[in-house]
């Protein structure tokens, strides 16, 4: 390892690392991220390397473990480069048939991808719908390049754009990106170009940057997949708004639950460091800059600025009232610019490619493209970049290839548990930060939760202020008492107890909320009842008035039975039944007693003949 003293060190690099690979040899790369990982696919790598060994294939074909490709459902996913053939749900024991069917210039059918609706098998990865919809800019190389190697990301033309940046005027560089029209992607939507600049403007002789990775939605993912496999992408573009900025000193704020992640950030920052992309007079350019990893210990408010900032000092993380803003006065009162991980990812793709090619992607308000992670009720769930203002119809059909199970779309949450629920009546809504915002939910960092018509949407709100009941901090009256009260008449009206005048003063207390709330946390946690109050009221009313659970989730409304016409005396029911509360002999009709049962639905779950039925 050599240090890179100037432009030209890491250019002869570039060139040396360029020469000594080839594009036509054969790679396997192997999906390495989380999800993958907890479906065994070291243990495919393992079975794969051996398999390369056994037929004396180790010189003729490379094997790479990658970060996350995004379609989670299908992993462990197997890709054959550079045809990029696609394997999915691969197993250890698939190893040898994919070697030689490599060697013989074949493909093993039965594990390439098989489309839900036509069950067409799918050769190669750019033809497989779930792909060749999306426009990958920040994504495009997860899957190709391994997150552990700084040389695959420099060969892939990794810090091209902090050279071209330390070659400009910060002002310039400010310039650029303000012309792109990036907008922050944790959730506020806010000018990037804009939150830099007003950081450069404040007096100060030390600035901060800080990466905002302490991504704790549920069902979000976006940030974890970025940094698991692609995390020196990251470091760039807080290299880049450092230097616009004037900051000598960075964080990444990481949630300690992403172990993997952390691991590949802080491979990353000491990889960046031996090689003098971090420190002193990088590149020979006079800029200092040194990163620094703070693990956050899971509280979900320290998703908020101020929040974080105490707690990188130390302090109990709270939010506090603004202004001073961050940019003015944030960590130890020095002007202080955060940015979300998907944010800091596309600032050296904007640089690259310049704003104005940036700029036509998305639509007129929100340009560009950002990651969402579907996930839910959904055939195709995993990690999707696309530009912003397509529409929820494009997402949920050619996207996430239809509802899972043949049933009905019913909504769709989107933005975090502070989001709001999307009906089937706006499928064509466009996904941007003002269209969601007028639809009563909201962008946040890119969380998509699809929902089939057995959700119960007063069952969902009561979870989401679950959530964000436990995760509040407490400072502030209106969002700790606010939301437990919300979430107490929820909890009622989902176990028949509702009263007449609930669904008003769910309706009240939300907006007092909104208003009266320090933070984002407590001023957007009303989103997921007062969007399901505005589309789905006529569920709310019959819990109140009827008290009925239409979609036959609340178990203090609904009552489990057999259909007779539907029931073969399988037994499966009562053999899965933890209560014995289910009777009958083989082959013939069942019965449950309501006595015993305890509504767990595990007797829907395992009948194969939908013989269960709920009223």
């Amino acid at each position: 390892m050599t240090r890179l003293n100037a432009v030209a060190d890491l250019e002869q690099w570039r060139k040396t690392l360029a020469g000594a690979r080839s594009e036509t040899k054969r790679c396997i790369t192997i999906c390495g991220g989380t999800g993958c990982r907890a479906l065994s696919s070291n243990g495919v790598g393992t079975a794969l390397e051996a398999e390369l060994k056994k037929q004396n294939l180790e010189s003729q074909i490379d094997l790479k473990i990658t970060g996350c490709p995004g379609f989670c459902e299908q992993g462990p996913l197997v890709v054959i480069q550079p045809e990029r053939v696609l394997y999915v749900k691969v197993a250890p024991r698939d190893a040898p048939d994919i070697i030689t069917s490599l060697a013989q210039g074949k493909t093993v059918e039965r594990l390439l991808y098989k489309h839900p609706q036509t069950g067409e098998r799918i050769v190669h990865e750019y033809d497989v719908p779930f792909y060749r919809e999306q426009q990958r800019v920040i994504l495009k190389n997860n899957g190709i390049i391994d997150p552990t190697k700084i040389e695959d990301y420099v060969a892939a033309g990794g810090y091209l754009a902090l050279v071209k940046t330390l070659a400009m005027k910060p002002a310039d560089v400010i310039g650029e990106i303000k012309r792109s029209g990036l907008r922050g992607r944790g959730g506020a939507g806010f000018s990037t170009g804009t939150k830099w600049e007003l950081c450069r403007q404040s007096p100060g002789d030390q600035k901060y940057v800080i990466c905002n990775a302490d991504e704790g939605d549920p069902g979000a993912f976006q940030d974890r997949g970025l940094i698991e496999g692609n995390p020196h992408s990251i470091l760039e573009g807080m290299l880049i708004g450092a230097y616009a900025i004037g900051a000598s000193q960075g964080y990444v704020y990481i949630r300690h639950e992403y172990p993997l992640a952390v691991e590949m950030i802080r491979n990353a920052v000491k990889q960046a460091a031996e090689y003098g992309l971090l420190g002193k007079n990088i590149l020979g350019f006079g800029f200092d800059f040194d990163l620094h990893i703070q693990l956050g210990a899971g509280a979900f408010v320290c998703g908020e600025e101020t929040a974080m900032m105490a707690s990188i000092e130390g302090r109990v993380g709270e939010p506090m009232p603004r202004p001073p803003f961050p940019a003015e006065k944030g960590l130890w009162g020095k002007p202080t610019n955060i940015n979300n991980t998907k944010t800091w990812a596309t600032v050296s793709h904007i640089i690259n490619n310049g704003a104005e090619w940036y700029a036509k992607l998305g639509n007129e308000k929100s340009k560009g493209t950002t990651i969402f992670s579907l996930v839910g009720k959904i055939n195709n769930t995993g990690l999707v970049e696309v530009p912003l203002g397509i529409t929820v119809r494009h997402m949920i059909y050619d996207i996430g290839g239809g509802v899972s199970n043949g049933k009905k779309f019913k909504a769709v949450q989107t933005g975090g548990p502070s989001g709001g629920c999307i009906p089937d009546k706006l499928l064509d809504l466009p996904l941007d930060y003002e269209n969601l915002t007028a639809a009563g939910s909201m962008m946040g960092s890119g969380g998509m939760i699809v929902m089939d018509e057995g959700t119960c949407m007063v069952d969902v709100a009561r979870y989401f202020l679950d959530f964000t009941r436990f995760e509040s901090c407490g400072k502030c009256t209106a969002c700790r008492e606010g939301i437990r009260q919300m979430h107490t008449i929820l909890v009622n009206i989902t176990k028949g107890e509702g009263k007449p005048g609930d669904i008003e003063l769910l309706h009240e207390m939300g907006a007092t909320i909104q208003d009266g709330a320090l933070c984002a946390l407590g001023r957007t946690a009303p989103n997921p009842v007062l969007s399901t109050i505005r589309y789905f009221q006529d569920e709310y009313k019959a819990h109140i008035e009827d008290k009925k659970c239409p979609a036959g989730v609340c178990k203090d409304l609904i009552t489990f039975y057999i259909i007779a016409e539907k029931c073969n005396g399988c037994t499966l029911c009562a053999r899965n039944c933890t209560e014995q509360a289910i009777a009958g002999e083989l082959h013939q009709l069942h019965s449950i007693d309501e006595g015993k049962c305890i509504r767990c639905g595990i007797c829907r779950e395992v009948c194969t003949r939908d013989a269960v039925g709920v009223r």
